[in-house]
């Protein structure tokens, strides 16, 4: 059996899918997938073993420049109908997958008007299925699988199927002991505040630990810089590909991270991992894995999904709702989880 899985972003979102296509396989050993992914994310799908083509999409590119890009679109286009699948999931429910899914040449499936993610993106797959918006997105993409490809919903916990050996090692000397700091994110409204991360790593500084500061772009970078302010226990890492930064996480003891797409692969790793939400709801989207711990802020406003803090009153912290989550209390919260 071939499946067409769509589902293009985010990174989180991606990490997401990974338990599904570890029902199926359970479920139907001779099922393959083939995946459409964002280029940028592309090495996330050849991390599972049920994957067998990866189709990238580069979207965020052409919408900039449409024309120019033409050829290319043609290509993906061309690429995408090659096949005639038995089964095709939209697993991203939005508009934009869901032209994807048109494109496509198969059975189309997808969540039905009540439970997609963008109306009326719906409209275009054959088989409607429902869930719950309010479950968490793991479980609601299990679901669909179950429901589309006929076999029960496992009641395990996620699998995420991810295969280690794929990850590489970067060229660079590392510490034997590390902990992993991720302060990247897309939203300004999921940034912990840097005096927040300074505080934490005088905490930390004093077990002896190295920090390691990923960053994904110049801005990020130059926030690690910052952050790392030329001490010798933290490194702001250069721009590194996915698998490397992979390799890293999953060596470190222990990783405290905003809600990002990072913080989801730390989780689906295993490795100890405090998430901080202010914005974003942990009981939808938290990072789902063994030693996981949510620091949820109860901000009177949160969680607010907005891009922009609205908060009005006068705030010592921006965003505001990360005034209850001080470094205090997420150092108290990872000495639980270093080992002894």
């Amino acid at each position: 059996m071939r499946v067409l899985l769509i589902k293009l972003t985010s990174m989180g979102d991606l990490i997401h899918a990974l338990p599904a296509l570890s029902d199926a396989q359970a479920a139907i050993p001779s099922i393959q997938f083939d995946w459409v992914i964002d280029e940028n994310f592309a090495e996330i799908a050849s991390w599972h073993p049920a994957v067998n083509i990866i189709i990238k999409s580069a979207h965020r590119r052409w919408r900039r420049h449409y024309k120019k890009h033409w050829p290319e679109i043609r290509g993906f286009v061309k690429q995408l109908r090659k096949t005639h699948y038995d089964l095709i999931i939209d697993g991203q429910s939005n508009l934009k997958s869901a032209l994807v899914t048109l494109f496509s040449k198969g059975l189309k499936c997808g969540f039905d008007k009540n439970s997609v993610r963008e109306y009326p993106a719906h409209w275009v797959y054959k088989k409607q299925l429902a869930h719950s918006k309010q479950d968490h997105a793991i479980t609601r993409i299990r679901s669909l699988f179950s429901q589309a490809l006929a076999y029960p919903l496992p009641t395990t916990p996620p699998d995420f199927g991810l295969d280690r050996a794929l990850f590489k090692a970067p060229k660079l000397p590392l510490p034997k002991r590390y902990l992993m700091f991720i302060h990247n994110a897309s939203w300004n409204t999921k940034l912990w505040p840097e005096d927040y991360w300074q505080q934490l790593m005088v905490f930390c500084l004093a077990t002896n630990l190295t920090i390691l500061l990923p960053a994904g772009n110049s801005e990020e970078l130059a926030r690690s810089n910052r952050l790392a302010h030329n001490h010798p226990q933290i490194i702001a890492l250069p721009r590194l590909p996915l698998s490397e930064i992979a390799f890293l996480l999953s060596h470190a003891i222990a990783t405290v991270s905003v809600d990002t797409g990072l913080s989801h692969l730390s989780a689906a790793l295993n490795i100890p991992t405090i998430t901080l939400y202010g914005a974003t709801d942990a009981e939808l989207i938290g990072a789902t894995g063994l030693h996981q711990v949510h620091l949820q802020s109860r901000f009177a406003c949160a969680p607010c999904y907005l891009h922009k803090c609205n908060y009005t009153q006068i705030s010592p912290v921006q965003p505001a709702c990360f005034t209850e989550l001080t470094p205090q209390l997420v150092w108290q919260t990872l000495q639980t989880l270093l080992p002894l």
